[in-house]
């Protein structure tokens, strides 16, 4: 047996590491993952007034801002029983939608991407033939044209000549764990470098109603501030347009490419390649009727999609047996651990710490949250806004719902909800208009702050791009005294605890195959596959990497 240590892995937000035991064959037999930054943002948040908590709580992520910010602001409403208009809900879910096709999309092309395409091997595409191979997977392909690959080729020849290949540098070019033909990475190079301008242009809608992108500044406590927005028909139209140019790009680049990667890896799908322990978690949320949302709600062990068991938060529960913290009274401590001579992780003994990531259980087992569990949550639990989008896929793909647990399937999760998502705006903008053609333009819950109670708990559960996203809130003296996140990445990066359980990360890392330790490309496809956010784990250091100080961490 040997240790394969990769750190730091790349192409995600914030700071991981990843150390797994490797045999003579190159089989997987353990893993520990770690989040490497300490994060400190409940400590800024004490004793700040709680109309302020969506300002600082947007700053845990430069990525995820919208979510906490929406997350803090629906806390502390939660906290004091505020009701908010169903405009400001509305507008709320419109950012919130948009930053999902985002998300997935930059996701894909440009951090998970270039584990699957070689890049130097669609050097030696050939155009034309590049051309028919789009159309197996779409009836318009996304800028197909002989023109178009040749001058996609010419640009990754500049990159060659220049004596590098710039944001495609670095890679683990020419590994056996590429399956795609030169065309078709032709096909997805075209589309990484599409999705730039994507990213920019959806960015642009989020923006309509948010003020700026990122860290939006129209969410209050009670309410949005963009009311001027909202009675503009020529910001709505806007924000239309963008999605409907989405949706395009979504429906001819995102869902074949997807549909072209099943096909390459259909037989690792099959048999359940980067599989985590089969327990998914999702709370579900945003209305689109009275009777159906767009995410349903459940709990599911096992992989069993027949017996789904209605989300409990009270089940929610966070362990610290192998984070760097320690328990002193009601307190926690931070208590970091040196790592061993040799730089690995302290993670012999059973109760080594070797992670800044706390352990968050559901009934005392480790879950996985995300698109893959939203997905598997609505569809089994027959959510008729899914349910026909998830079945064109499984049959175009020729692959079962099982399937969908891996590495390829969890992208795959990604795309058929990007796709479901753009249906449901164009209804939530509708309703919006709606509303305003009737008179109904409010857009905050009037109050008065001295007249709230002094002293309140609140909490909210959503369903945000990566997965599970959890505040709480404890006030006092019109305060916030203590604060707690739980973010969906503390939940599938979880590090084992005491009961020797794994977290999803390193549960789908077992019992994978590495060709070559010395280019371990089949371990970032599985950390990939998540999109990690380590973001929520900075710890504070001068610029000499001195510590500025140690805090204790009240839990409510």
């Amino acid at each position: 047996m040997k240790k394969v240590v990769i750190d730091p892995i790349t192409r995600i937000e914030g700071h991981l590491r990843a150390e797994v035991v490797v045999d003579e064959a190159g089989l997987v037999h353990e893993a520990y993952v770690s989040g490497q930054l300490f994060r400190g943002i409940e400590i800024i948040l004490q004793g700040r007034d709680p109309r302020d908590a969506g300002l600082l709580a947007g700053r845990i992520c430069g990525v995820c801002t919208n979510s906490h910010f929406r997350g803090a602001v629906t806390c502390v409403e939660d906290a004091y029983k505020i009701e908010i208009p169903k405009n400001a809900e509305i507008i709320r879910d419109l950012m919130t939608m948009a930053l999902f096709i985002q998300d997935h999309v930059v996701h894909f092309y440009h951090l998970h991407l270039l584990d699957f395409v070689d890049v130097t091997s669609a050097l030696s595409a050939d155009v034309k033939a590049t051309s028919k191979e789009a159309h197996k997977y779409a009836v318009r392909p996304f800028r197909n044209s002989h023109t178009h690959y040749e001058a996609v080729l010419e640009r990754l020849s500049n990159f060659v000549k220049a004596g590098k290949l710039g944001p495609f540098a670095n890679g683990y070019w020419g590994h056996n764990a590429y399956k795609l033909t030169p065309e078709q990475n032709l096909i997805l190079i075209s589309h990484y470098l599409e999705a730039l301008k994507f990213q920019t242009n959806i960015s642009k809608a989020i923006a309509i109603f948010g003020g700026k992108t990122p860290h939006p500044q129209s969410f209050v406590v009670g309410g949005v501030t963009s009311v001027a927005d909202m009675l503009n028909p020529q910001r709505l139209n806007d924000y239309l347009f963008i999605i409907k140019e989405a949706k395009d790009f979504i429906d001819r680049a995102y869902l074949p490419d997807m549909k072209l990667l099943v096909d390459a890896y259909k037989e690792e799908m099959q048999a359940g390649v980067g599989r985590a322990n089969g327990n998914f978690l999702s709370v579900g949320g945003y209305a689109f009727d009275k009777e159906t949302h767009l995410f349903d709600g459940g709990v599911v062990f096992n992989h069993d999609f027949a017996n789904i068991e209605a989300f409990d938060g009270s089940k929610v529960s966070e362990e610290i047996d192998r984070a760097w913290y320690k328990k002193v009274g009601d307190t926690e401590e931070v208590c970091y651990t040196d790592l061993n001579e040799d730089g690995s992780l302290k993670t012999e003994k059973n109760d080594d710490k070797y992670s800044w990531i706390k352990a968050p259980r559901y009934g005392g087992k480790t879950m996985e949250c995300g698109p893959l569990a939203r997905v598997l949550v609505s569809y089994s639990q027959n959510n008729r806004l899914i349910r026909s989008f998830v079945d064109e896929f499984l049959q175009a793909c020729d692959i079962k719902l099982i399937d969908l647990s891996s590495t390829v399937g969890r992208n795959a999760a990604r795309a058929i909800e990007s796709s479901y998502i753009c249906e449901y705006i164009f209804k939530l903008v509708s309703n919006l208009i709606q509303n305003i053609k009737y008179y109904d333009t409010d857009t905050w819950a009037r109050y008065r702050f001295e007249e709230l109670p002094k002293e309140t708990k609140g909490g909210a559960f959503l369903e945000v791009p990566r997965g599970v996203l959890s505040h709480f809130v404890n006030i006092k003296e019109q305060k916030i005294a203590n604060y707690s996140v739980i973010a969906p990445t503390t939940w599938n990066a979880s590090p084992k605890g005491l009961d020797g359980l794994r977290g999803a990360y390193e549960e789908a890392l077992v019992g994978i195959k590495i060709e070559d330790t010395s280019k371990p490309l089949e371990v970032l496809r599985v950390l990939h596959s998540f999109d990690p956010c380590l973001a929520c784990a900075v710890h504070v250091l001068d610029t000499k990497g001195k510590e500025l100080g140690r805090y204790k961490i009240k839990t409510l």
